[in-house]
């Protein structure tokens, strides 16, 4: 945080407040799975929601040190159902 208030005089907001949400687009559901993994080992918090698995979509959402939120995702497009 130090480093950070070099970039900026905005406030840093608590780790337990969402600010922003990033979604990435993961190439498989194993890919998901390995993102959630290494942010849990690497002091992340995995699984900070329930797990998203619609069939053609799937997603797993973490929290990083600071709280922020990070949605890696895989979706097949053509299997989207067209009431989606």
């Amino acid at each position: 945080h130090e480093k950070w208030k070099l970039f900026t005089t905005r406030p840093i907001p608590l780790s337990t407040h969402s600010e922003v949400s990033l979604a990435i687009s993961m190439d498989s559901k194993e890919a998901v799975d390995a993102f959630n993994a290494a942010a849990g080992v690497n002091g992340g918090t995995a699984d900070i929601n329930p797990v998203q698995d619609m069939d053609f979509m799937y997603g797993r959402d973490i929290a990083d040190l600071d709280g922020h939120v990070w949605g890696p995702f895989w979706m097949d497009a053509s299997a989207i159902p067209p009431s989606y």
